[in-house]
Order: C-alpha cells, then sequence, then structure tokens
C-alpha cells in the first residue's frame, strides 16, 4: 500500500522492546519560566548540563496555530519535493481510509517544511527564543533542521538514547542548539524526553544501528537520567552532544512536538565523512 501522499512513507517495521528500566530516572528536570527568565544562572545550567526547560516559553495561541499548521500541511496531497512525512509503520493498514483532516494522529515524523506556513516561520524565528539562542552560540543563529516529532496514542515508537549531533554534519567543536516544543503536555508515559545532563562535556559517544542510530543501551542505563515533563508551550533548549531519548507512547494521550536545530550563521556544514568520524561508522559493531 503506498503512502497518501506524493512525499509520505511509512516507518520501517521494527522490534519496539528495550529493558524495562531503560527510562529509569532518578529525578525531574527543573524549569525557569518563559525566555525572559533565562538569566546568567540558567546560561551556567547549560553549560554545566547542557540542557534548561522553560515553562510558558510560547503563548497559548503561538502554539494552537502551529497544531493547525501542521494539520493543514499533513492533510495536502501535494507537498513538495523535498519535504518528507513518515507515517508510524502501525498505520500502514489503515492510513489509506483515514481522512485528511485525521491523518495528523498517524505520523511519526515531519521534516523540511517550516517554510511552507508562515505560522511555522513565527514559530521557529520567535524573537524571545532566539535572543536566548544568540546568547548561546555568540552568533546569529542559523537553523539547519526543522522537524515535527509525534507520538500517536499507543502507537507512536521509541527515539532509543542519541547525540543528535551525530546526525547532522557539522564539523568537530561545532556548537548546535536544539530546540523542542510541547504542543501536548509530555509526560513519562506518553514519551516526554529524558536525558543525560552533563554528558555532553564528555564528547561523541560512539553510535551503532540497532533500534536506530543509537547510543548503546549498556552505555546508558544507571547514569543519571533525568525526565523532562513539560506543559503545552513550554519548551527545552539543549545542547547537540547531549544524550537524550523518549520512550514509546503506550498511553492514550497524544504527545506532539516541534523541534528545530540551530547552528552559528557563520559556521558552514560540514561532511558525512566528518560526522562518522567522530560518531561511529556503519560497519562498527558492538555488543549493546
Amino acid at each position: 500500500m503506498s503512502a497518501p501522499t506524493v512525499s509520505g512513507f511509512f516507518d520501517y517495521e521494527y522490534d519496539d522492546s528495550y529493558p524495562e528500566d531503560l527510562y529509569d530516572f532518578e529525578g525531574v528536570l527543573p524549569t525557569i519560566q518563559g525566555f525572559e527568565s533565562f538569566d546568567d544562572a540558567a546560561m551556567a545550567q547549560y553549560r554545566e548540563w547542557g540542557v534548561v526547560a522553560i515553562e510558558g516559553a510560547f503563548p497559548p495561541s503561538m502554539c494552537e496555530a502551529t497544531l493547525a499548521a501542521l494539520q493543514d500541511l499533513v492533510a495536502r496531497d501535494d507537498l513538495p519535493k523535498g519535504v518528507q512525512l513518515q507515517f508510524e509503520h502501525r498505520a500502514k493498514d489503515v492510513i489509506a481510509s483515514v481522512p485528511a483532516e485525521e491523518r495528523l494522529d498517524y505520523v511519526r515524523k515531519f521534516m523540511l517544511f517550516m517554510h511552507l506556513d508562515s505560522r511555522l516561520e513565527a514559530m521557529a524565528r520567535f524573537e524571545p527564543m532566539m535572543a536566548v539562542m544568540r546568547r548561546i552560540l555568540g552568533d546569529e543563529p542559523d537553523m539547519f533542521q526543522d522537524m515535527a516529532l509525534l507520538k500517536p496514542p499507543r502507537m507512536g515508537r521509541e527515539k532509543p538514547w542519541h547525540q543528535d549531533n551525530a546526525y547532522f554534519n557539522v564539523a568537530p567543536g561545532t556548537p548546535v542548539v536544539g530546540f523542542w516544543l510541547a504542543l501536548d503536555e509530555a509526560t513519562p508515559e506518553n514519551g516526554c524526553m529524558f536525558f543525560q545532563p552533563g554528558r555532553h562535556k564528555d564528547g561523541p559517544i560512539p553510535h551503532f544501528n540497532r533500534r536506530d542510530w543509537q547510543i548503546c543501551d549498556t552505555d546508558v542505563k544507571g547514569r543519571g537520567v533525568l525526565a523532562a515533563p513539560l506543559k503545552p508551550g513550554g519548551c527545552l533548549v539543549f545542547d547537540g552532544m547531549v544524550p537524550h531519548g523518549t520512550p514509546s507512547n503506550r498511553s492514550g494521550m497524544r504527545r506532539r512536538a516541534l523541534q528545530c536545530h540551530y547552528k552559528p550563521k557563520s559556521v558552514p556544514m560540514a561532511t558525512a565523512e566528518d560526522r562518522l568520524a567522530q560518531f561511529g561508522s556503519e560497519g562498527t559493531d558492538a555488543t549493546c
């Protein structure tokens, strides 16, 4: 069965089992209130932990507009070339009969679409957030990746532990800042983010092809994990080197989020060879 849009495709069939204790956590990431609270103390936490959680970062009206824009785009049958729309594998046998306005509840990942809707561009360039990005990067932020990460109820798959820079062709030492906006309440039960604060300072960690391009499970368990639950409109600002992951959504709640990545505008992209030299290669093997 083909996907319902020109650009759409289905996630591969995968084993959704992982160690039961892989997302056990020692505590909850503390939060600050609003981008205006990103002060010297928050900056110090970012440098030390690699992540800051901000509640009330975006107004409800902007979150509602963002969800409406995503729904409108996913309902289209004429998405332009280059836009990547990936449906959950478990939706393969039903998606053809799903009304267009309900497709969003079957999407796993949506990428490279921000330029298609002014409501999304406004969110990605929200000035209070951009001011924080400038402070962290020391340069004008260059958004080089945008994506929606959607965990449909009882269907959303795990994203195993990883460092985001393991996916990006950036030169060693390039600062990358991730921004993750909760569009629904994100909880440990429906797949909120989990972090290993401070481990970004350890540098690149080898990644291997297991359930995904990931850090070995055995290199994560029992190493200072914090959960990062958020209310809608809350966001995470995090270093591209800090390990994080999200468990499967086995609850009846949606967990929709928007994520963008920024680098200094003055720093060019690098090559895949540069990336794999840091994080491992497809042929590298290990007992995970």
